[in-house]
């Protein structure tokens, strides 16, 4: 599988968009990188920019693009809110799929030594790149700022892990950079009614996990412990970076947010916190900014926090639940909030899928004129995958619709929990619409193979089993998910909001349809797989999730009749 990693370079520029384009241009030059997010900030005076791609490519890009910030940018004029020590200020990597925090850090080192050799800038590693635990911190790395670099390289105790260690006049205009590897780090602005940075500063010191120093009331002086040494009041959230400023270009303060590991601390953690802490303070908070991307999950667990506490079914949609999230959050008080271009998964989903529209992204009407045409694909296979999707939709629906009855409010969360395995299974089933198509489409790719060879046969032999066996096992995955969305629909049937239990029925039918059209592609497909051990396996297993299909339709059917 493609190892991914992503890249979150912030270059010390937030106006000039000539400058920023030139950068941004050198990224987009390389290919396997996909450049997913620009997010300039004017006061701040920085750009953040979000590229994600292979590991090579990646470092390849970063490279240049830190490359041409350095000739872009000199740091002897620049002035901005955020702390900053060079052109290129840091270059974090971060792996998101198939690949180790061990191997990213690997690919931070090579590319900080490339920097330093090739461009004669002085690199800092942090975070888990460091190269010792007191520049495992940003923050401690970046202390002084560029301000104080003249005595920082000076300093034995700062001697850069790469590069030059004099503040010469090349390294006076690109100043310094910090090269990581993280975990996934949500920049993220809560906006504050006021315009007071002091008074945003006294939030976030309230909220981020460093805390602040801890101060006598009477005299105000730090309090010092028996060493001597100054006493810290930690904050209230950990894996938490804040400070606050003033915004000039909206004429607010927020609190900016560094959330380093949303699984201690969520966004909707930090939200509410923030919430409590600056109405302590007399303030409220009137909205929020995410900078640069976002997981899909760190949405939904949002969307989901915020419905459990109006006590609703969070077995809703993803749409439904990103929109709770974007509302309750705030996200689209100072611009809207479009989650295709701010939600990682969806921008990675649109650039694979470029040039091709998936069958699921289809209207009925398509879809029907799809399945409809000459084309051998989507057919029964895919067609079975939507039957069992529908019916997981109705036992959803029945879930939710009982979630919500009057009378009922004290049982909101058991019919949640229905909803949410319904909309699992409803995914899933949805996802295996257009795997349906792919697995047939493999299987013609295989028998176009060459075939002059011997070798050329041998190979196109071993694609064509390889491709059958896969598009055998697609439908019954197929069917066993089919089945698993049943056992929703005949709960649903038995203790869901009786007004809807037809809908139960219903559901039941077209997931049963699912399972035995599901079951006619696995008896088809197996039949020209030449390892029969494997094709009479997996059709005996068939044949038992069929008949456990068929008790439960009979069983959900008596009850539906029973009660209308």
């Amino acid at each position: 599988m493609k190892k991914l990693i992503e890249c979150v370079p912030n270059f010390s520029e937030g106006n000039d968009m000539n400058i920023i384009n030139q950068i941004t241009a050198e990224i987009e030059a390389v290919d396997g990188v996909k450049l997913i997010d620009v997010d300039p900030g004017k006061a701040t005076n920085r750009t953040v920019v979000t590229m994600v791609g292979s590991p090579e490519e990646v470092c390849e890009a970063a490279f240049r693009a830190i490359k041409k910030a350095s000739e872009l940018i000199d740091m002897r004029k620049h002035t901005g809110a955020h702390p900053r020590f060079g052109a290129t200020d840091v270059c974090p990597l971060v792996p998101v799929a198939n690949i180790s925090m061990e191997e990213t850090v690997k690919y931070a080192h090579k590319l900080a030594e490339r920097i330093a050799n090739e461009l004669n800038i002085p690199i800092y590693c942090y975070e888990s790149a460091a190269r010792e635990e007191k520049r495992k911190n940003l923050a401690t790395c970046r202390s002084g700022e560029y301000e104080g670099l003249s005595d920082k390289l000076s300093n034995p105790d700062w001697k850069p892990d790469f590069g030059p260690t004099e503040f010469s006049q090349k390294v006076a205009q690109t100043g310094v950079t910090a090269v990581g590897a993280r975990n996934f780090l949500i920049a993220y602005n809560v906006n504050l009614n006021t315009t007071s940075t002091r008074r945003a500063n006294a939030v976030a010191f309230d909220l981020r996990e460093r805390g602040r120093t801890k101060l006598d009331p009477q005299s105000m002086k730090p309090v010092l412990d028996k060493n001597g040494n100054t006493v810290i009041e930690p904050g209230l959230l950990k894996s938490v970076k804040a400070i606050g400023w003033f915004i000039e270009e909206f004429g607010i303060a927020q609190i900016s947010m560094n959330l380093t590991d949303i699984q201690v601390t969520p966004l909707h953690v930090a939200f509410d916190t923030a919430c409590e802490r600056a109405q302590a303070r007399g303030m409220r908070v009137s909205g929020s900014e995410l900078v640069g991307v976002v997981p899909l999950e760190a949405m939904l667990e949002t969307g989901k926090y915020f419905l459990r506490k109006q006590e609703r079914s969070t077995g809703v949609s993803d749409k439904e639940l990103i929109k709770i999230a974007v509302k309750s959050l705030g996200l689209d008080e100072l611009y809207p909030f479009e989650p295709e271009k701010k939600i990682i998964e969806y921008i990675l989903e649109k650039e694979n899928n470029k040039g091709k529209k998936r069958l699921i992204d289809m209207d009925l009407v398509e879809f029907a004129d799809e399945t409809a045409s000459e084309s051998p694909a989507p057919g029964g296979g895919s067609i079975s995958a939507y039957m069992g999707a529908m019916g997981a939709s109705l036992g959803g629906m029945v879930a939710n619709l009982s979630s919500h009855k009057r009378g009922w409010d004290s049982r909101w969360e058991e019919f949640s929990d229905w909803a949410e395995k319904a909309k699992s299974y409803q995914t899933q089933l949805l996802k295996m619409v257009d795997e349906d198509t792919n697995a047939f489409n493999k299987i013609m790719d295989a028998f176009s193979l060459a075939k002059k060879t011997d070798e050329d046969k041998a190979t196109r032999k071993k694609a064509i089993q390889d491709a059958t066996i896969y598009a055998t096992e697609v439908p019954f995955k197929t069917m066993e998910l089919c089945l698993g969305a049943m056992e929703v629909m005949k709960a649903m049937a038995e203790i869901g909001n009786p007004n809807s239990v037809t809908d139960a029925g219903v559901g039941a039918i077209a997931a049963k349809a699912g399972v035995v059209g599901a079951f006619l592609n696995v008896k088809i497909n197996a039949a020209g797989i030449e390892d029969k051990s494997f094709a009479n396996d997996i059709i005996s297993k068939g044949d038992n999730l069929l008949k456990n299909a068929e008790i439960i339709e009979k069983e959900v059917l008596k009850i539906v009749e029973s009660k209308i």
